[in-house]
């Protein structure tokens, strides 16, 4: 019989030591694993990008379901071991789960410090530490406005950064007078706090907190001086402290951390113990580098070969500050017989320091340009003289010998093989190398799947990219710029589209049989794209899929965080009447509407509607003449429009009539993403039509058309596409743009990434200069929405819509 192995803890240290064990000795255990939350591991360095709205949590997922089940591992998770039973060698989840093991993994991490003050307890203090806690905080970053982060550090600054990219107003509390004070000295974090209070962030530095003030609810923070900060949410990121109740509990000895040896060995032999709950040697660690060489080590004593040690890390630290880069590594706050040579560019936002002892690297501070910073820690960890080289080595390797000029390729060209370059994974040089050429690797993606280098914290994405240019040479230009759908294909965006037109493929299973899925159903991520590029090559003939569309989609509402749904009419152009009003207030009434909202594009917003009563409430909505809003959809949302000349002194046209005009060509059309347009009476904007996917500003001798504006997280504005004179023209240019963004784009691709990826000149040629395209574009989209402009309220309140109103299967 196997032996029996459980690990407690689902991170990534303890999953990481079973991906090692089943690489070494894949038959030897039946493994158990017990994960505290009700998920499976994924990457928790990656939770900053979920933060911020950049990744979705299923792109941080390291291991699925699918993981455990392939590979025989019984996966409890949500369940969180309260007790080790060491005598009859038995762990006991709180539920009462138990599981006999013979041998016996710690990796329960560790916790977030939380300051011992007042108001800790309050709803809306939050700290930073996994999935429920980014949840937490994208839900109060929905309803509210302003936010506090206490501590200045890593973590701190990252959840800072992502609250201010969710709208948020924050002011990040810090108790000393310097930023990241772990990893970077005064002059770097006095540039990395500049760069910081540009974007929009506020510090109170040298502050201690006094309380957390509140009623029901967090209200303020309160200073040791009295100053009170106004807070709808307070984050805690003061630090993290090893996870070691459990251990203690069942009688391990315990100090910082869990006590291991050097072969991750508990005082109990049958117990080791890895990650961040572990101390060795009197060290403990919180960087992902050192974690894994851990699980290495415990693996090869796990698969009985017995030859590792763990010695200890020398660690670095290379990280991407709300997109700045950093660099540290080794004693860089200097001592006695320390030298420091600075290289400082305030204008390039360039930041350099070495400290030198006898002619020796201590340590390193980088600031903006991290590129040679593997070069440097290797110099470091050798030991290397480095007397020959101090005229020229803040430039760089590239300069030592004269061997380049300094950028990307040449530099990373220059490293040596044994160089680091992903310090998570242990990667070097070489073995990138030997496997872009040994197993002909193409893709980032390739490389981070067969080399794991880039997979962890993806702060050296720019050197591996590097390493593939380098390496490829010309080849590399054209091929790494395809990137397949997603993980069931190795085809790109644009094959498939070329491959449904000139093949004739009008279904989803025709698209995935002849281009041979790998999956045989798809996923979240491809699905909804293919049905997407299938009505879009063949309108009138192709059956739109409900299955393939997101949930808001499926049902025809936007899905709130209680469950309920929220409701938008579309008033065409912003314009409505008494009557109109009349009526959405009667059916507010009825149907007992909890709030009624005025948004942003000039509609009225029916929230906390209970999914049964949607029905209903459609058909009186069609009743009293309200199409969809398309509010839920990746679709053409609103045209939102000024008074005009009809009212405003300053209007130079009627830009109301003109916004009604294209909101009622283009509504219902599905598009690659939400499409939003405006019409502003005037250059002053009033409808902000130059944030917008397409704008129009009317002028005195006709129209303004700008496109790929964008006024969200990112705010981008538009492209000056042309003037026309009538408004014939610009329902035509408007038609023709979206159009071939429909044709073109890349689904979930707004038009403001989409005109930057292709170039403003191609839109212009597409749509400007080439007369006879533009109006066969414009013919094309009006064909579509022939097919297009039913409305879905009103098919479902009549009977009429094919689809169950339950949805079948969750897409996303």
């Amino acid at each position: 019989m196997k032996e029996r192995l459980v690990l407690v803890g689902n991170g990534m240290a303890g999953v990481r030591a079973l991906e090692e064990l089943i690489e070494l000795a894949p038959d030897r255990y039946a493994v158990t694993v017990f994960g505290a939350e009700p998920l499976p591991n994924y990457n928790r360095i990656l939770l900053s990008p979920v933060l911020t709205g950049e990744k979705r949590f299923e792109e941080i997922v390291l291991n699925g379901d699918g993981w455990y089940a392939g590979n025989g591992i019984t996966l409890h998770k949500g369940k969180e071991v309260v007790r080790i039973d060491r005598a009859r060698r038995r762990v006991v989840a709180a539920d009462g789960t138990e599981a006999p093991y013979d041998r016996l993994i710690l990796a329960t991490g560790s916790a977030p410090f939380v300051i011992p003050v007042p108001g800790t307890k309050l709803p809306g203090v939050v700290t930073f530490r996994d999935l429920y806690d980014v949840e937490c905080m994208l839900a109060i970053a929905r309803s509210r406005q302003d936010a506090v982060v206490i501590g200045g550090g890593l973590l701190g600054l990252e959840a800072a950064n992502g609250l201010l990219k969710q709208g948020m107003r924050v002011t990040v509390i810090h108790l000393l007078d310097a930023l990241m004070e772990k990893q970077l000295d005064r002059a770097a974090a006095a540039l990395l706090r500049r760069s910081l209070e540009e974007r929009g962030l506020r510090f109170a530095m040298e502050a201690q907190t006094e309380a957390i003030v509140g009623d029901e609810r967090v209200r303020a923070v309160r200073l040791k001086d009295g100053t009170e900060i106004p807070a709808d949410l307070v984050v805690m990121a003061v630090g993290i402290r090893p996870n070691i109740a459990l251990a203690q509990s069942a009688g391990l000895h315990c100090e910082r951390g869990v006590v291991v040896n050097d072969t991750m060995q508990t005082y109990d032999p049958r117990i080791y113990a890895v990650g961040e709950c572990v101390q060795h040697r009197g060290q403990t660690y919180g960087l992902v580098a050192p974690l894994f060489e851990q699980a290495k080590v415990c693996a090869n004593h796990l698969a009985r070969l017995g030859y590792a040690r763990y010695t200890g890390s020398m660690t670095s630290t290379k990280l991407k500050v709300t997109g700045i880069d950093l660099f540290s590594a080794g004693e860089f706050q200097g001592g006695d017989g320390v030298e420091e040579i600075v290289l400082q560019d305030p204008g390039r936002g360039v930041y350099k320091k070495l400290a030198l002892k006898d002619n020796r690297i201590r340590g390193a501070v980088m600031y903006g340009d991290t590129m040679d910073g593997a070069w440097y820690f290797q110099l470091m960890r050798d030991g290397t003289d480095v007397a020959d080289l101090r005229d020229r080595l803040l430039f760089g390797q590239a300069h030592v010998g004269d061997s380049g000029h300094g950028d990307i390729k040449t530099r990373v060209s220059a490293l040596a093989d044994d160089a680091e370059i992903c310090g998570c994974n242990g990667v070097c040089k070489g073995a990138i190398v030997s496997a872009i050429t040994g197993k002909k690797l193409f893709t980032l993606e390739e490389v981070r799947a067969h080399t794991k280098a880039s997979s962890s914290c993806g702060s050296c994405t720019g050197l591996v990219e590097a390493l593939l240019a380098s390496t490829l040479g010309g080849d590399y230009s054209t091929t790494p710029k395809k990137k397949p759908l997603c993980p069931c294909t190795d085809h790109a965006h644009d094959e498939i589209r070329e491959a449904i037109r000139s093949l004739g493929l009008k279904t989803i299973r025709a698209v995935m049989e002849k281009l041979e899925w790998k999956t045989p159903d798809g996923c979240n991520k491809c699905r909804p794209a293919l049905n997407f590029y299938l009505l879009v090559a063949w309108p009138g003939e192709y059956v739109d899929d409900n299955q393939s569309r997101f949930i808001n989609e499926r049902v025809h509402a936007n899905i709130q965080k209680d469950g309920t749904y929220s409701v938008v009419p579309r008033i065409w152009g912003g314009e409505t009447t008494p009557a109109e009003l009349k009526a959405l207030a009667e059916i507010a009434e009825k149907y007992r509407v909890p709030t009624v909202h005025i948004t942003g594009g000039q509609r009225i917003d029916f929230l906390g509607v209970p999914k049964e009563t949607l029905p209903a409430m459609w058909g009186d909505l069609s009743r009293a003449g309200f199409v969809s809003g398309h509010a839920y959809g990746k679709a053409i949302r609103t045209v939102k429009t000024c008074v005009g000349k009809n009212w405003c002194r300053f209007g130079t046209q009627d830009s109301t009539t003109m916004g009604i005009q294209l909101e009622k060509m283009a509504w219902g059309s599905w598009m690659p993403h939400k499409v939003k347009l405006a019409v502003s009476g005037c250059p002053r904007n009033c409808a902000e039509a130059t944030i917008k996917d397409f704008g129009v500003v009317c002028v005195d001798s006709g129209y303004e058309l700008h496109v790929g504006g964008n006024g969200g997280v990112k705010v981008r504005a538009t492209d000056f596409l042309c003037a026309v004179k009538t408004p014939v023209e610009v329902l035509e240019y408007c038609a023709a743009f979206l159009q071939v963004y429909r044709e073109e784009a890349h689904y979930l691709e707004r038009t403001a990434p989409w005109v930057e990826r292709v170039g403003l000149a191609y839109v212009k040629r597409r749509v400007v200069e080439d007369e006879t395209g533009r109006k066969a574009l414009a013919q094309r989209f009006l064909h579509s929405q022939t097919f297009a402009q039913v409305d879905p309220w009103t098919e479902r309140a009549e009977g009429k819509d094919r689809h169950e109103f339950v949805p079948l299967r969750r897409v996303g």
